[in-house]
């Protein structure tokens, strides 16, 4: 039987001792990106003792480190279905300069002209403040190495510079993006066997685009791709140059361990290091030069948890209202094929706002261990709607409270009461479906 730790397995890590616990708290979070800033702020509103865990030093995840700094969607049909944590990080951020907010009343032609360009800066300093208000122990520079069951709590180990420590917690949340904890502790996890393209953000300069033969650049790029020596591009070498960035999709990538991460890393920086070396090659642009990249390569997909409930493509695109829905989620189906750089795109009818149920955060079978964001149970088309920042902001913001009412009430995670998860939600800013 499965009690969702190690997946039934004997730990072969032993316990820690009374002296090798170097701290205690009520929740600890596990990724501080959009879901987990969210669900890390609401746990510690809720007066629970929080941690957040976060392998960078800066907070924000893929928002901030791989420069997709554009979350959304926060509205739909001409009014707010996402408010919350989510949305007060929004509105500080624009307080400060760091965003400008469009005119949400009025329909866009374009779901994307909706997403509000943040500062990353600004917005990255706006977590951390929010965090450190809300009184969140921020641990950066660190990552789970092991999670073992005591018969007095959950005991973690984290791995940073200065080694391996032990901490003890009573609840969870997963918000890596990769159900990297949901991983540790033996939970059943799906990916599909082939995940999208990765994007490498970057901006580029130092060439004059007036000076520039299409058809000369287009000869070049032609050769260039017969001989080996770069990949083809999504959108057209002088489309990118007219935008200033190279649009990549780095494809055959999988960002859902260490080991193949890195391969993805590698990869997308020889993409844009090869793009840009056999452009110097063409007149007008012998001086084009990367002026800045991400420090990552975006994931749009790696694991999901298959959790006590599954959101389908049917579900959410019906707008299917879930008995314990807890959020909304405003997105189209956006599945970037693995091959090629077809991306399958199923747009919301109108007046429809999708909705994702709490048992899609709960891997099955846990009592401890909250997921949210990207890897929440669902099948790829509607994941690859709902994996975005707010939809993220949403969810974090519904994991962290359920985690600290499952500590008030010393209950497993599956049994905290749909209605008072609800009713805190609402009297926190959320909106419920």
């Amino acid at each position: 039987m499965n009690d969702g730790l190690n997946g039934g397995r004997p730990a072969t890590i032993p316990l820690p001792t009374g002296n090798e616990v170097h701290g205690e708290y009520d929740i600890m979070v596990f990724g501080g990106g959009s879901a987990g800033c969210t669900a890390a702020i609401q746990a510690a509103r809720a007066g629970k003792r929080t941690a957040l865990v976060e392998k960078n030093g800066i907070l924000g995840g893929t928002t901030i480190v791989a420069s997709v700094n554009f979350p959304g969607l926060f509205h739909a049909w001409g009014k707010q279905v996402i408010r919350g944590i989510g949305w007060e990080i929004i509105e500080r951020t624009a307080e400060l300069g760091g965003a400008k907010l469009p005119d949400f009343s009025v329909v866009p032609q374009r779901h994307w002209m909706h997403q509000i360009l943040v500062n990353r800066f600004i917005y990255s300093a706006v977590l951390d403040r929010i965090c450190l208000e809300a009184g969140v122990s921020l641990r950066l520079h660190e990552m789970p190495a092991a999670v073992l069951r005591g018969e007095d709590g959950m005991y973690v180990a984290l791995v940073g510079k200065s080694g391996l420590k032990w901490f003890k917690t009573s609840k969870l949340v997963d918000a890596t993006g990769d159900a990297d904890v949901a991983g540790l502790m033996g939970y059943a996890r799906k990916k599909g066997e082939q995940l999208q393209p990765g994007t490498l953000i970057n901006d580029i300069g130092g060439y004059d685009l007036t000076a520039i033969d299409v058809d000369e650049l287009n000869r070049t790029y032609e050769e260039a791709l017969r001989n080996g020596d770069v990949s083809r591009n999504r959108h057209g070498l002088y489309n990118d140059l007219k935008a200033g960035r190279i649009n990549m999709h780095v494809q055959e990538i999988d960002g859902s361990e260490s080991e193949s991460r890195t391969v993805a890393e590698v990869k997308a920086r020889r993409h844009l290091l090869d793009t840009v070396t056999m452009l110097r090659r063409v007149p007008g642009c012998e001086k084009i030069e990367v002026r800045y990249f991400a420090n990552e390569c975006g994931i749009r997909e790696t694991w999901r948890i298959d959790g006590e409930a599954e959101v389908d493509e049917q579900s959410y695109v019906s707008g299917y209202v879930w008995p314990d829905a807890v959020c909304y989620s405003f997105y189209p189906i956006d599945l970037h094929h693995h091959s090629g750089f077809h991306i399958e795109q199923k747009m919301i009818e109108p007046g429809i706002v999708p909705t994702l149920p709490y048992r899609a955060l709960i891997p099955k079978g846990s009592d401890d261990l909250l997921v949210a964001g990207r890897c929440a149970s669902g099948d790829r088309m509607a994941n690859s709607a709902f994996r975005v920042q707010a939809s993220c902001m949403a969810t974090g913001q519904a994991a962290g409270m359920a985690a600290a009412l499952a500590v008030e009430l010393d209950c497993s995670v599956r049994d905290v009461p749909i209605a008072q998860l609800r009713e805190q939600l609402e009297r926190f800013g959320a909106i419920v479906p």
